[in-house]
């Protein structure tokens, strides 16, 4: 197999199967900011004389109201990081999702702003850097609304609102306050052209929903406003807070040096989580790794087969020849001795082969009775080949070493013996429905059965009248004179049409243990990694390898197993009895990479001709190898990320994937963004890691649209390209 090649050098996202209606919007300006308002009503009459007369209503006072000082549990939707989670974030910027759609637009931040700037932002803290809360736990100072305008709770400034704004009864209020320290607050706070990128309305639809374009009204009852950070989660890891905060009345301090005290902000929703120490090493940089050999070259096909690789001489002999074609299928030379003391070389492999093994000649290929039997000479260069029988061996030591399986095989041989010998003897059996009894139960009793229910014990009373006037005379019953009836040969027998069910039926629950045995060996499960993998070096640390299983090795290791205890001829032709099990595997792929302990939700889906294969087994060797098993030949494998939902944040390698913004494509990747990859030029100077949003120099939002070809994109479109989307990585075969 060979990687696809991708779009950059992270491994491409891939869309899901199933349609999921998911549309981002800009904004939802309100046709009326919250506030308080008065409706003034007056009513002129002119008269004949024509002069006016004004008649004033009386005023009607109404308030709308929203949230401005603290924001109940049931308002958020979600949160990203989930509260008190434990993960490695530094590539994620966090966000807040909000039941109402129009809150962070619900007021305006302050006067001669424009309506798409919302009053509400996600600041995100580390430890040590809030004096009260140097542990970043979430720890806020609490009071009245009051005793917050007043300064009542502590030092730093506090907003500057128009108490012709305020409500009588939001005085008394409670609210959550943090207090930002002057440097801290320049340094992390959005810009007000900044914050209309950090907030945007999405609307989720279920799987499979209608496409944007068939249905261009959003539902309402889908839409949640999304508010997101413009700050990284150290790399080094560490506790971090997360405040939803409040800058209406501090747009002053936006755009200029906040005051000495600092700031206190109202903190209408808080949570905290620790982000773990960033190794540098993601999901995305180990499949890319996988994949290929520099971050953009794919693998070549050779070394992404099962085998151990070797050097091969410019000009091979034709022993040379023989040997290396036989590594390349997968096989491995190992020093042998032979029985007869003398020490020579054999390849040897396991059940999974780089190229598709060769069918075996009669009569191998019927039945194997023994190791020797399956041992391949190559008489030319007079080395043997051990791989079948290793199979056959390792069949029979596993039979051997379970006594549940060696029980019920022995007791269904010998329920099986005794009904093919009865059907020989009674061929009128075979031809209709027996139950086991008639196959086990002596025939004198079951004569005598059916003699007292015939006739309803009239058959058998007839026969006990006569029997005493019979023996009083001296009567004896003479043999018939009919022609006497030879019994069939019971190997023979078992060719006959029926027969191979009705002797299955003998033991019905020994020949289900027999047959459940062997298709779990079938499927290779009781078969260690080291029959599978006969030398460690054909997949080497963080690597990937897909094979071909050989059914012949897998029927060999079957023949193994049922030939333990065959007395004769006829236990050796029952045991075909139980060899048409369920299916047997036709590919492997063995994974053996640090995805198997660090991500273990990772999604693994593998297509034939475009129809996705369940594996047939999947299990975990040790702590870092997995292996994969299919039923039938596969063209396509991929490895997807755990999913996570919607997140906003960065790749492994330092690039956000471009998305469509117009057309019928919207959403669609169509390559990485920036090139070369490295995100470091859109973040703040000061190392704080502040995402350079849409400040002075080298900012994101004049880039991206540059990269689009527009003037400028809008916060949806924004939103759309910083989407984290977990990553898949596609292999391909030729």
């Amino acid at each position: 197999m060979t990687t696809t090649p991708d779009s950059g050098p992270r491994p491409r996202t891939s869309a899901p199967a199933a349609r999921h209606r998911t549309r981002f919007f800009d904004h939802r300006i309100p046709s009326l900011y919250a506030g308080r308002y008065r409706i003034d009503n007056q009513q002129i009459l002119r008269a004949v004389d024509g002069s006016d007369r004004v008649i004033d209503a009386t005023p009607q006072p109404f308030d709308v109201v929203q949230p401005r000082f603290g924001l109940g549990p049931g308002g958020i939707n979600a949160r990203f990081p989930v509260p008190d989670a434990v993960g490695t974030y530094g590539q994620t910027l966090p966000h807040l999702n909000l039941d109402a759609p129009g809150l962070p637009w619900s007021r305006p931040l302050g006067p001669g702003h424009p309506g798409e700037v919302p009053w509400l932002a996600l600041l995100l803290f580390r430890e040590d850097e809030l004096p009260e809360d140097r542990d970043a736990v979430g720890t806020v100072t609490a009071g009245t609304v009051r005793e917050y305008l007043d300064g009542g709770l502590g030092p730093g400034a506090t907003p500057a609102l128009p108490p012709e704004s305020m409500r009588p009864d939001e005085y008394d209020e409670h609210c959550a306050t943090v207090l930002v320290p002057a440097a801290l607050f320049d340094a992390v706070a959005p810009l007000p052209v900044e914050m209309g990128y950090l907030a945007h309305v999405r609307e989720g639809g279920p799987p499979d929903a209608t496409r944007a374009g068939d249905d261009p009204e959003p539902d309402e009852k889908e839409l949640n406003a999304i508010v997101v950070a413009n700050r990284f989660p150290a790399a080094t890891g560490g506790r971090h807070v997360v405040h939803l905060v409040s800058l209406e009345g501090f747009d002053r301090y936006l755009t200029a040096p906040a005051p000495s005290a600092g700031v206190r902000l109202t903190s209408l929703a808080c949570w905290s989580f620790t982000s773990e120490s960033d190794s540098g090493t993601g999901f995305g940089d180990v499949c890319q790794h996988l994949a290929t050999t520099d971050g953009v070259t794919p693998r070549p096909e050779a070394e992404l087969r099962l085998r151990v690789p070797v050097a091969a001489p410019d000009r091979p002999t034709a022993p040379q020849q023989e040997a290396l074609d036989r590594m390349a299928s997968g096989a491995v030379a190992l020093p042998q001795r032979l029985e007869t003391g003398e020490r020579t070389v054999a390849f040897h492999r396991g059940p999974l082969t780089a190229r598709p093994a060769a069918e075996l000649p009669g009569p191998a290929a019927t039945r194997l009775e023994s190791p020797g039997e399956a041992l391949i000479y190559l008489e030319k260069y007079g080395v043997f080949d051990t791989a079948y029988a290793a199979a056959f061996t390792a069949g029979r030591l596993l039979a051997l070493a379970d006594d549940r399986f060696r029980s019920a095989l022995m007791e269904f041989r010998s329920a099986a013996r005794a009904a093919v010998r009865r059907l020989a003897s009674h061929p009128d059996l075979a031809g209709r429905a027996v139950n086991p009894r008639q196959l086990t139960a002596p025939l004198a009793c079951e004569a005598f059965d059916r003699m007292l229910r015939d006739g309803e014990g009239t058959r058998f009373t007839r026969a006990v009248d006569r029997a005493g006037q019979e023996l009083r005379a001296g009567h004896r019953r003479s043999a018939g004179t009919g022609a006497r009836r030879t019994p069939a040969d019971p190997r023979a027998l078992l060719a006959a049409p029926g027969v191979a069910d009705v002797l299955t039926r003998a033991a019905p629950d020994e020949f289900t243990t027999v047959t459940d045995w062997l298709d779990r060996l079938r499927r290779l499960e009781m078969l260690g990694l080291e029959h599978l993998l006969p030398d460690e070096r054909a997949l080497p640390p963080e690597s990937i390898r897909f094979a071909y299983a050989d059914p012949c090795w897998i029927r060999a290791a079957v023949d193994g197993a049922l030939s333990i205890g065959v007395g004769h001829a006829l236990d050796a032709d029952l045991n075909a009895l139980a060899t048409t099990g369920g299916p047997v595997p036709a590919c492997a792929v063995l994974l053996r990479s640090r995805l198997v302990p660090d991500w273990p939700g990772t999604i693994v889906t593998a297509y034939a001709d475009g129809t996705p294969v369940a594996p047939l087994r999947t299990a975990v060797h040790g702590t870092d190898t997995q292996l994969l098993l299919y039923p039938r030949l596969i063209d396509r494998f991929e490895l997807a990320e755990p999913p996570r939902g919607i997140c906003f944040g960065i790749g492994d390698v330092g690039t956000v994937e471009l998305r469509e913004i117009s057309g019928d494509r919207i959403g669609y990747p169509k390559g990485e963004f920036p090139r070369p990859a490295g995100f470091g030029r859109f973040l703040r100077p000061g190392g704080r890691d502040v995402l350079n949003v849409h400040g002075s120099g080298d900012a994101l939002v004049p880039a991206l649209s540059a990269a689009h070809g527009v003037p400028r994109i809008s916060s949806a479109q924004f939103a759309l390209q910083l989407i984290n989307a977990p990553q898949v990585q596609t292999f391909s075969r030729p």
